[in-house]
């Protein structure tokens, strides 16, 4: 095959492809189903936020309600963690920008901005420690009471936010770029 037109082209083309005229380096065998597992990667790279965005919604339109209708079951916890302020009007006004928050969020108004707002709102959640610190842990100071792992289940939808802005940040770095 030396020499011929053949071996020539393969040479050519060997050539291209590496300077040292080795042959390429051969893919490794995919794993069967792979195409499915790279399927599904890049359905939910598309829908992810999308949908971590709208729970992050329902969640807080959904506990705002109960806040400003006067049936949320962290009530009593707010009234202890702002004594300072008639829990009345703190509860309700809690729900009005939790509600508010929700619908941003859900219509997808200024991301990034009502994201970081979301994030400071449920950081002031962790004032109950400092404020009320006896309804958060029992007399073991690492065993959480209920409201203490309401209160801590908070930094799940942080990081979840903080996550969004990172993904709306990229994507608007990647509209100025285009």
């Amino acid at each position: 095959m030396v020499g011929t037109p053949q071996s020539t082209a393969l040479m050519e083309r060997t050539a291209e492809v590496s300077p040292t005229g080795a042959e390429p380096a051969v893919p490794a065998p995919r794993l069967p189903g792979a195409a499915l597992v790279d399927r599904a990667v890049e359905v939910n790279q598309r829908i992810a936020p999308t949908l971590l965005r709208l729970a992050l919604a329902v969640v807080f339109v959904w506990f705002g309600a109960l806040k400003l209708v006067g049936s949320s079951p962290v009530y009593d916890l707010i009234a202890q963690t702002l004594p300072f302020i008639d829990a009345d009007l703190s509860v309700p006004a809690l729900g009005v920008v939790e509600i508010v928050l929700g619908l941003a969020l859900a219509a997808g108004v200024l991301p990034r901005i009502t994201l970081l707002v979301l994030c400071g709102h449920l950081a002031g959640t962790f004032l109950t420690f400092v404020t009320a610190s006896e309804l958060m842990w029992t007399s073991n100071p690492l065993e959480l009471t209920a409201d203490g792992e309401f209160v801590v289940k908070n930094l799940v939808l942080i990081t979840a936010a903080l996550v969004l802005i990172g993904w709306y940040s990229r994507r608007a770095e990647e509209r100025r770029a285009a």
